[in-house]
Order: structure tokens, then sequence, then C-alpha cells
């Protein structure tokens, strides 16, 4: 079990707003909206995005690398090294 599952529902929910929010953007590109109210709405739906990778990240703290410190040795190395590249990748992007 993922640590997330017991929130799959509220992810997907989010996760299909963030689905319209991109398909509302095609619209506007589509429509040759003003670039400025494209700017905003992409900002909100990278924001909304940020919003789920984040609880993710929360969720697999909590779960998959707790549990792999409580086994300890190299399976504790390797999780906590994961978290720290997911959390690198986030603060890049």
């Amino acid at each position: 079990m993922r640590g997330y599952t017991e929130g799959k529902d509220d992810y997907l929910k989010r996760l299909r707003r963030v689905e319209g929010q991109i398909r509302g953007l095609q619209r506007m590109v589509d429509n040759d909206e003003y670039c400025i109210d494209v700017l905003t709405q992409i900002s909100a739906a990278t924001k909304a995005l940020q919003a789920v990778s984040l609880g993710l990240l929360d969720e697999h703290l909590k779960h998959c690398v707790s549990h792999a410190i409580s086994e300890g040795g190299d399976v504790a190395d390797a999780k906590i090294r994961e978290a720290s590249e997911a959390i690198a990748r986030l603060v890049r992007s």
C-alpha cells in the first residue's frame, strides 16, 4: 500500500481540477486571450500541481521513509536519498 492511498480520491480530484485548468489554458491560447491572463492561469495551475506534489511528498515521508528508517541499514539510506532527490527536483521546478 502506498502512503497516499487513503487520500487517493482527494489527489485524483485535485489532479482532475488541474487537468481542467490546462484545458482552459489551451482554449485561452486558441482564442488569443490576453497574455497576462494566460500567465495568471499558468501560475494558478503550477501552484495547484505544487500543492499535490507537497502533499504526496509529505505522505511519502510519513509512510515510506519512516517505515524504511525503522528497518534501518541500506534500505533507510536509500529511501532518505530518494526523498532528498525528489525534494531537490521539486525545488528546481
